[in-house]
C-alpha cells in the first residue's frame, strides 16, 4: 500500500528583480518585476508502507522543498500530494500526527528545558497513552544511549547528542512515516554508525517508513533499499541500490596474491580490454568490463595460469555513480 503518493507535483517561486539601492527599491514598487524559478518540476513518487528510500540530489535539486510539501509546510504549485490517504497541507494537524521529522539542522527540542521535560511536552502534544509513552521512551533510551544527558538542557548537549535525542523526539508519537533531512550531517563516526543501526532497526521492526535525504553515502548504503534521485527539480532515476550498481558500475576490479614470485604476469595473460597492473611479483590486478567478461572467466584465467593463493573481488560502488550523476558524467533516465 502507498503511503506517499506524488503526482506531477510542482513547487515554483516568484523572485523579484530589482536594482540596488532605495531607487532600485522605489522603482520596484512603481514597476514590479519577477522571475520564476521552478523548484520541483512535475516529479512522480509512490513509495510503499515500511519501504527505506533514499531521496538525494546535489544543493538547490528540489530535495528540501519536496519533504516540507510532504510533511504541510508548504503548499504545492500544481500536481498533487497524498500521505497516508491525506493532503497534508490541509491536513496540517492529522498528518503531523501521523508523520516524525528530524532536520539535521534544526531541533524540535526546547532550548532551555531539559530533554526529558521537552519528551514530557510532546506526550502532551501528540496525546500518547502513558503505557505507549513509557514503552517507547524506555527502549529509545536504551537503543540510543540517552541516560547521560536525557536530563540536561537542550542547549547543554552535543550536536550528537541532540541528535540521538530528536530521533526519539520525532519517534515517541508511533509514526507511520519518519522524514529524515541530514539527520548525521556534522556528527563523528562512532554517533553516526549508532544512528543508522537505530533508523535500520526501526524500519525493520516496526515497519517504520523512511524517507532520507542526505549528502552522506554510508547512510544510503546502510539504511536504504531503494534510491530516488533528483537533479534540477526532476527525479532522474528511481530504483534499486543493486540495479543501479548493475546498470551503471562496470568496471570489475580483482586483486590476486599468488604462492610464488612471478615476473611475467602481463605475458602469460594477454586478454584484450584488460587492463593488469602489478604490484609486487605476487600482487596484482585485473580491471575489466564486467560486459566483456565475467569474474569467474577471469578468476579461471588466472589459476590456470598461476598458482593463486588468495583473491578478493571489489565489487561495483554506488558512491562512484552517484557522485557521476552530480558531476553530469553518467545521465539517467527512469
Amino acid at each position: 500500500m502507498n503511503v506517499i503518493e506524488v503526482v506531477g507535483l510542482t513547487k515554483t517561486y516568484k523572485h523579484a528583480i530589482k536594482q540596488p539601492g532605495i531607487i532600485g527599491s522605489l522603482k520596484h514598487l512603481v514597476n514590479q518585476k519577477y522571475v520564476e524559478k521552478t523548484a520541483v518540476d512535475h516529479i512522480d513518487m509512490f513509495i510503499n508502507s515500511g519501504e527505506s528510500v533514499a531521496y538525494v540530489g546535489p544543493n538547490g535539486a528540489g530535495k528540501s522543498t519536496t519533504i516540507k510539501m510532504l510533511t504541510g509546510i508548504l503548499v504545492p504549485t500544481s500536481g498533487s500530494v497524498r500521505v497516508n490517504g491525506m493532503i497534508p497541507y490541509e491536513n496540517r494537524i492529522q498528518n503531523a500526527k501521523d508523520i516524525g521529522v528530524v532536520f539535521g539542522q534544526r531541533t524540535q527540542l526546547w532550548w532551555d528545558l531539559p530533554i526529558s521535560e521537552s519528551f514530557s511536552l510532546l506526550k502532551d502534544i501528540y496525546e500518547i497513552p502513558d503505557y505507549i509513552y513509557k514503552e517507547n521512551l524506555d527502549t529509545f533510551t536504551s537503543l540510543l544511549n540517552l541516560n547521560d544527558f536525557v536530563n540536561l538542557p537542550a542547549r547543554k548537549v552535543s550536536l550528537g547528542q541532540r541528535m540521538r535525542a530528536d530521533l526519539a523526539a520525532a519517534l515517541l508519537h508511533n509514526p507511520k512515516i519518519l522524514f529524515l533531512d541530514e539527520p548525521t550531517i556534522g556528527l563523528d563516526i562512532s554517533v553516526k554508525k549508532r544512528i543508522r543501526e537505530f533508523i535500520k532497526k526501526i524500519n525493520v521492526e516496526r515497519k517504520t517508513t523512511i524517507l532520507l535525504t542526505t549528502h552522506d553515502l554510508e547512510d544510503i548504503k546502510e539504511i536504504c533499499q531503494r534510491l530516488i534521485i533528483i537533479d534540477d527539480g526532476k527525479v532522474i532515476y528511481d530504483g534499486n541500490l543493486d540495479a543501479i550498481k548493475n546498470a551503471f558500475s562496470r568496471e570489475v576490479i580483482i586483486h590476486f596474491q599468488l604462492r610464488e614470485p612471478s615476473t611475467n604476469i602481463k605475458s602469460k595473460l594477454r586478454l584484450p580490454k584488460v587492463y593488469i597492473e602489478s604490484k609486487t611479483d605476487i600482487n596484482f590486478c585485473i580491471r575489466f568490463n564486467r560486459l566483456e567478461y565475467s569474474t569467474a572467466e577471469i578468476v579461471s584465467l588466472v589459476m590456470n595460469a598461476f598458482d593463486v593463493v588468495d583473491f578478493k573481488i571489489d565489487e561495483p560502488s554506488v558512491d562512484t555513480i552517484i557522485r557521476k550523476v552530480y558531476d553530469g558524467q553518467i545521465e539517467l533516465s527512469i
